[in-house]
């Protein structure tokens, strides 16, 4: 009777290899996430470095910055913003983003230095703004220098 028995005893049953893989594609996500967020926090003038990640740094830069100037002038059109509200929002943007893309401090510059220094391409779009905003006779399209600055933005290098 006891070796009638005997066949129901065993070794313990084995892991499902399911739970290997579970474990490793859990530990690729752990790691993923520590990179993203290193390169995520890494300052702009080190990602401009990077071979590869400073392309795709590039990009979303551009994007972000284009997209900020179209909603600009689509607030401008709601009626949220004033011209000049516009015209400052825009600014702003531009500086920001030539600050972003070439470590220059733009936001600090009048734009004679502007016009001297690395970033001149962005001199006539960003003396236009100002000239709008301040001067009073001067007619400018909002939309046309809202436009003005996205090109700029999407083709600066």
């Amino acid at each position: 009777m006891p070796g009638d028995l005997l066949r129901f005893v065993g070794g313990p049953q084995p892991y499902s290899s399911w739970w290997l893989w579970l474990g490793v594609l859990l530990i690729v996500i752990v790691i993923g996430w520590y990179v993203v967020v290193f390169v995520a926090t890494m300052p702009t003038s080190r990602l401009r470095q990077m071979p590869a990640v400073g392309d795709l740094h590039g990009r979303l830069m551009r994007r972000r910055f284009a997209g900020a100037i179209r909603r600009i002038a689509e607030r401008r059109r709601r009626g949220e913003l004033s011209d000049a509200g516009a015209y400052d929002a825009m600014n702003h943007a531009l500086r920001s983003f030539l600050h972003q893309a070439t470590g220059v401090p733009a936001q600090y510059l009048q734009v004679d230095e502007i016009a001297a220094g690395a970033l001149a391409p962005a001199a006539p779009v960003i003396a236009a703004l100002r000239d709008a905003r301040y001067d009073t006779t001067a007619q400018q399209d909002v939309d046309r220098l809202g436009e003005a600055a996205e090109e700029l933005i999407r083709s600066w290098t």
